[in-house]
């Protein structure tokens, strides 16, 4: 990680700078190279029916999942959730382990294990109020929920298990301009909530100062054909201690109540 005081990987969002780099790769990506006539094309009839059929499962799935997440900018237990509902920076610049089967440590997001989620929702959640007391105390909580299609939830906590025991021993994160040593991989003691939850308990190298180690916890919690994820980061090396057993709690309840995993 770029120093302590960047330990906490993009829960502000990413840096416009980045952004603007993205859009204008995604906008050279997007003009593609010119067809010659005669190229097979696919009828707008029947493309229309394909992107249009998963965009309305996507935004239904994704609408489900906006009832049951915390509300942006209001509070989760006793913490305070940010009013930023983007994807954390790992996910949108793609973070990748260096080892397929560690790639569910890093990130979830699309292309991390073989099912790739219907729909998904981010919240940040603030532990505690960011170096007012002077030092860099900080923690928060990156809550993603994420819905699949059929066994697809159930998978993604299969690979999570199998990376807990293949990559305890350590792996390396790629990132844009730098790589994270994973010293280590640990398992914790897991919620008792949903249908099945696995938790670990990662050291990262501080890019910059190999003798810095940071510590973060990732709890992943699956309803049926949902993860409930939750990954805990701090800008202090010392240990942060787990995801907190009440925030868990409470994003289930607000799951539960809302209904979206039935």
């Amino acid at each position: 990680m770029e120093g302590t005081a960047a330990a906490v990987r993009g829960r502000t969002g990413l840096p416009a700078a980045a952004l603007a780099l993205a859009l204008a790769v995604t906008a050279c990506g997007a003009g593609g190279g010119s067809r010659e006539a005669g190229d097979a094309r696919p009828s707008p009839s029947s493309a229309g029916e394909r992107t249009g059929g998963s965009a309305v499962r996507k935004a239904a799935g994704r609408e489900r999942l906006e009832a049951a997440a915390f509300e942006a900018g209001g509070t989760a237990a006793s913490y305070s959730v940010s009013p930023v509902t983007q994807e954390p920076l790992w996910d949108l610049m793609e973070y990748r382990a260096d080892r397929a089967e560690c790639q569910p440590l890093v990130s979830l997001a699309a292309g991390a294990v073989d099912d790739d989620p219907v729909a998904e929702v981010h919240r940040e959640v603030e532990l505690d109020d960011f170096g007012l007391d002077g030092g860099l105390t900080g923690r928060g909580v990156a809550v993603q929920l994420r819905s699949y299609g059929p066994g697809g939830a159930a998978r993604v906590l299969s690979a999570l298990r199998k990376a807990g025991t293949e990559c305890a021993g350590g792996f390396t994160e790629e990132r844009v301009l730098a790589e994270a040593v994973y010293r280590s991989v640990e398992p914790v003691e897991a919620p008792e909530a949903g249908d099945e939850a696995v938790a670990y308990r990662l050291r990262i190298e501080d890019v910059k100062d190999g003798e810095l180690v940071l510590t973060e916890y990732l709890t992943v919690v699956r309803s049926g054909s949902t993860t409930l994820s939750f990954r805990l980061e701090a800008l202090s090396p010392d240990d942060p201690g787990p995801v907190p057993d009440d925030l868990v709690r409470a994003q289930w309840e607000a799951f539960e109540k809302s209904g979206a995993g039935a």
